[in-house]
């Protein structure tokens, strides 16, 4: 995983209601990508184990200036977003557990 952006995400920019009160994982997926399908679950699972952690998915189809202003060049792309919407981490592709275990325990610091 690779430190991205210093700018901050808010929820309004994502498209989302909310982020979550200590990190975020943002997933951008397409409709047939199916490491998307396993990522969705990896994420969802990470996310239940840690309080004030959610997980929202993008569809990059349909969010495509966003996907252009996040330099997203293809699915599945996950950023970590710590509690004030700032990029810790980001992946392209389908991303380990222990991954992302990893780089949330950096957002939460």
């Amino acid at each position: 995983m690779l430190v991205a952006m210093k700018e901050a995400l808010t929820a309004a920019a994502l498209g989302v209601e909310q982020l979550g009160e200590r990190a975020t994982l943002v997933q951008f997926s397409t409709a047939f990508c199916q490491p998307c399908r396993a990522t969705r679950r990896i994420l969802g699972e990470v996310s239940a184990m840690v309080d004030g952690v959610d997980h929202v998915e993008i569809d990059a189809e349909e969010r495509l200036e966003l996907v252009r202003r996040l330099g997203v060049t293809g699915t599945p792309t996950v950023l970590v977003l710590d509690g004030g919407g700032r990029v810790v981490c980001r992946a392209t592709g389908q991303p380990r557990k222990a991954d992302v275990i990893g780089a949330l325990g950096r957002a939460v610091e």
